[in-house]
């Protein structure tokens, strides 16, 4: 009996929902940005949330991706890793990565993410659908 009840509890603990944003209603999404700090974001760009602790999307130049494993509603990323194409939007693409390395709270409500941070930091995303390219 001890056998099956340990093997019970070993089968259960695989079993664990994500606790991160990506289980409270982040996944499935791609996150447009719409504001950072309080200002209109006018260039593009986009966060989604994969496999559990997985962020990856396009900054306004580039591509990138990162970890986040932090429960949920904190937010805490690993390091983030991005392409280095240059381009006009290399301004904007700095504030957003730099933006989103800084942010410490997670709120998913409906088709609206924000993450913010103690500083007043913000960034307000709006979910879109995906599309197959």
């Amino acid at each position: 009996m001890l056998r099956y009840s340990f093997l019970l509890l070993f089968g259960l603990s695989f079993c664990e929902s994500d606790e991160t944003v990506t289980g409270y209603g982040a996944a499935g999404s791609v996150w447009k940005l719409t504001s950072l700090n309080g200002a209109e974001f006018t260039a593009e760009a986009t966060l989604e949330f994969g496999e559990e602790g997985k962020f990856f999307g396009n900054a306004p130049c580039n591509v990138y991706n990162g970890t986040q494993t932090a429960d949920y509603p904190w937010f805490e990323t690993g390091p983030i890793a991005a392409t280095q194409k240059a381009c006009p939007e290399l301004e904007a693409e700095t504030a957003y990565l730099r933006a989103l390395d800084a942010m410490t709270i997670a709120e998913v409500v409906g088709d609206t993410m924000i993450l913010s941070n103690e500083d007043g930091g913000e960034m307000v995303f709006e979910a879109t659908t995906k599309t197959e390219d």
